[in-house]
């Protein structure tokens, strides 16, 4: 977590990631944890994704759509769905669903206040318009923290210049948005219970692992298909103030407070 302060007063925020699928589903007591930790004065700064929701679109459109290493293949068309499906559908679906609680959140793209800066992936010719994270506007999302909203950001980035929008993985923008922010945590809310490793014939929850192990397990088809993105973001995060990010399954009863309070819960990942 890390701490601000303004006044008198003292926020505590966490990063948390989730699909925007994995939101849709989650029970209302998901968000009535939310609100309780809002109430407690533990703000969480949330970025999702909306993957299936942008594949959907995609189809109903009818313009295909291609993976490659994990990320979508984005070209302007495909930018445009994205945009929309993120920042208008997914995003303000989550502010409702936050606000029928009574918690408070405020929905904001990258793009708003150039939020989250990003310049193309290094295999941008095979990939199109996708993005990495260059730089993240704290401020802006310690001002929302400080106004007393939850933030919920759709992962677009825009240039430096603002001339191009790009396409970020959601995995990546949070791990961005922790690391800037000072964030000590990261927690991943998904539809799995965890890193998954097979023991003696039988899957396994992993409840602690290391970025070595991680690397390991990828180079081993162990951990393979869309958990890799999200392991290989915990890693990019760890780095400055993250010191652990958490991978837990959303449906689990008051999962964010349970983590926070240190439970043992879902996968812990660690520098060593």
């Amino acid at each position: 977590m890390s701490t601000h302060e303004d006044g008198q007063f003292k926020h505590h925020t966490f990063v948390m990631k989730c699909g925007g699928s994995t939101l849709a589903a989650l029970p209302i007591q998901f968000f009535e944890d939310l609100k309780e930790l809002q109430d407690a004065g533990i703000t969480p700064v949330i970025v999702h994704g909306g993957g299936p929701a942008i594949s959907e679109m995609l189809d109903r459109l009818q313009i295909p759509t291609e993976f490659i290493n994990g990320l979508r293949k984005t070209d302007e068309a495909t930018l445009d769905v994205v945009e929309a499906v993120l920042s208008g559908q997914i995003n303000k679906q989550i502010v409702r669903r936050i606000q029928q609680v009574g918690a408070k959140a405020l929905g904001l793209s990258g793009v708003d206040g150039q939020l989250i800066e990003a310049k193309p992936v290094t295999n941008a010719d095979q990939v199109g318009f996708v993005g990495d994270v260059t730089a993240v506007q704290a401020e802006i999302v310690n001002g929302v923290v400080g106004m007393g909203y939850i933030p919920v950001i759709a992962p677009i980035g825009i240039s430096e210049d603002s001339t191009q929008r790009f396409n970020i993985n959601a995995d990546t923008a949070a791990g961005a948005v922790a690391s800037h922010i000072g964030a000590s945590q990261m927690i991943v809310v998904t539809d799995v219970p965890g890193i998954m490793r097979t023991v003696d014939g039988v899957k396994q929850v992993q409840a602690f692992v290391t970025v070595a192990e991680i690397e390991q397990m990828i180079a081993t088809g162990e951990i393979y298909g869309g958990m890799i993105p999200k392991v290989t973001a915990a890693i990019q995060c760890i780095q400055g103030d993250v010191k652990e990010v958490v991978i837990v399954h959303g449906e689990e009863p008051k999962v964010l407070s349970r983590v926070l309070q240190g439970e043992a819960i879902g996968t812990r990942i660690k520098l060593a």
